[in-house]
């Protein structure tokens, strides 16, 4: 057969339901044999999109998701939305058409060495010199990505290459086993937690790639510990759970740290190291920490480690709920009843602009528990990352390892071919919009229903934040916008201007309802993110 059609039977065999990309010269042959496959081609307006599109169809399925782009500045493209996947460990397998393998030796129209490029943003990057070795490199491209901790690889398919003869098979999948964590360090960690006075969790988003957030809840509910999660773990432990604290990584004093400050013993579970920077809750390094991960900890000197349990999760925290022993009630009580006022406390605000906690507090009564978030980066993940309530894991997803702006839009259609029975919210800025608001296009043509809520600062809202806050004065950061609604129905969709605050809600459910792309322009008040900073640097810690 020829080498493509190698190609895209070894993506069958891995079990491929979706490429995202753009078609270009250099992968032709490639094209041309996906029309003979199962395999759905999502035809994108912009290589970042396809790669965002793989990164979330990764984080969701935990299987690797699948991108596309010809060479040069088609690759490049890729690489944002690659280093984010791999950031954020999510399971992502990029493909790049190349020039063919007798212009790779010299200055050539298009070409970069794309596999030296990728190395530095995946787990394993690979260029086919031969059709004799695509079923291995195809094979060890999804091994890998999907191999904990899962991240992304990327493979360079040179054009002549991918045109020529070849006779083989793709390989066998064997998915490998995690090991069983050793008994002696269960025992061991076990031992500490059941001398600790204010022992805390911090649960990452290993725990959601593990599928351990079950086990997560026994754990805290027989050792009656408290749970904080990271923003990428929201909804690890159902905010309704009586252990539940909320996500932590405000990089500001919250109710969250004062738990931190005040614990003799931190339990890491399933955390990732570029999820929350340790110096940030741990800066006295006088902690004992545990590490449970189904890999040894990144080294960091505020993050030493007095324990690690490594294998799987699941049955590390099973065997350790096992040795569970009577503990005090929750002392912590006080910072998660704290938070709670702080969610409800604008629910029946009308002012306009609209503040951010009234905006998530109409979200999150519009939205059912099990449909799912897409939030972009900006000053609004901040708050969603704090004060939205997730009771299920993979409901509210956030890009915080890499933390690229522009996710939203297209991981919101990556979410929506995943799970058709859910309905799908993009919460973006809107600069974060307008990074990737081409995909708008893909979601019409594809006939895919999601809402996209646009919080409407004209400008970069999280930057002009962080400058008020050190420099009391602001710079550059402000934009103009186009009309949304205008923008929206250019493309067919449906668009709503928020004028009111009290049209919100009704906006959010109608929208919700729309079988179609839906834009919703909201103005949000961010004068709410000084007085959040100031009010948490004046906070007496309430335990």
């Amino acid at each position: 057969m020829k080498a493509s059609d190698l190609f895209v039977k070894c993506l069958e065999n891995e079990s491929v339901e979706y490429v995202f990309g753009i078609p270009g010269e250099e992968n032709l042959d490639v094209m041309d044999s996906l029309l003979d496959s199962p395999i759905k081609f999502v035809t994108t307006r912009h290589e970042q999109g396809a790669a965002f599109m793989a990164d979330v169809y990764g984080r969701l399925t935990g299987k690797a998701g699948v991108c596309l782009a010809t060479l040069g500045p088609g690759a490049t493209n890729l690489i944002t939305g690659v280093a984010d996947a791999n950031m954020d460990h999510a399971p992502l397998v990029a493909i790049a058409g190349q020039a063919g393998t007798t212009r790779l030796h010299k200055e050539s129209h298009q070409v970069l060495d794309l596999e030296e490029m990728f190395r530095g943003v995946t787990k394993y990057s690979a260029r086919l010199l031969t059709p004799n070795i695509i079923a291995e490199v195809v094979r060890k491209a999804f091994k890998v990505a999907q191999t904990e901790k899962m991240g992304a690889c990327f493979i360079e398919f040179p054009e002549n290459i991918s045109e020529m003869d070849v006779e083989d098979d793709p390989l066998i999948i064997k998915h490998p086993t995690l090991p069983e964590p050793p008994t002696e360090k269960v025992e061991r960690a076990a031992e500490i937690i059941a001398h600790a006075q204010h022992p805390i969790i911090l649960a990452g988003n290993g725990v959601i790639r593990g599928e351990a957030w079950q086990q997560l809840a026994d754990f805290a509910t027989k050792w009656n510990i408290p749970v904080a999660n990271t923003f990428m773990a929201k909804g690890v432990i159902p905010f309704k759970h009586p252990m539940a604290l909320g996500s932590a990584g405000l990089q500001a004093n919250d109710y969250i740290s004062c738990g931190f400050s005040r614990a003799d013993v931190i339990i890491c579970v399933g955390f990732d190291l570029v999820e929350y920077h340790p110096y940030l809750w741990h800066p006295t390094k006088d902690r004992t920490i545990l590490h449970i991960d189904n890999a040894p900890a990144e080294v960091d000197a505020y993050y030493p480690v007095a324990v690690g349990v490594i294998g799987d999760i699941k049955h590390s925290l099973i065997r350790m709920s096992a040795l569970a022993t009577p503990r005090p009630g929750f002392t912590m009580r006080p910072l998660r009843e704290a938070l709670i006022d702080d969610m409800n406390a604008h629910h029946e605000d009308t002012s306009m602009p609209i503040k951010p906690q009234k905006i998530i507090w109409d979200l999150r009564t519009a939205m059912a528990l099990e449909d799912i978030a897409i939030c972009d980066v900006g000053a609004h993940k901040m708050w969603m990352a704090r004060m939205f309530r997730c009771e299920y894991p993979n409901t509210c997803l956030i890009s915080n390892g890499f933390a690229s702006m522009g996710i939203a839009v297209p991981g919101a259609i990556a979410a929506k071919l995943t799970n058709p029975e859910q309905k799908v919210v993009a919460v973006t800025g809107d600069a974060g919009f307008l990074m990737n608001s081409q995909e708008i296009e893909t979601a019409m043509r594809l006939g895919i229903a999601i809402v996209i809520l646009i919080w409407n600062d004209s400008g970069y809202g999280l930057i002009e934040w962080k400058q008020m806050t050190q420099f009391g004065r602001k710079s550059h950061v402000d934009f103009n916008n186009p009309n949304f609604v205008q923008y929206a129905e250019s493309f067919g969709a449906k668009g709503y201007r928020i004028e009111a605050a009290e049209d919100l809600l009704p906006t959010l459910k109608t929208a919700l309802q729309d079988n179609t792309v839906s834009i919703i322009d909201c103005p949000v008040d961010y004068s709410e993110n000084l007085k959040l900073t100031a009010r948490l640097g004046e906070m007496v810690c309430p335990v």
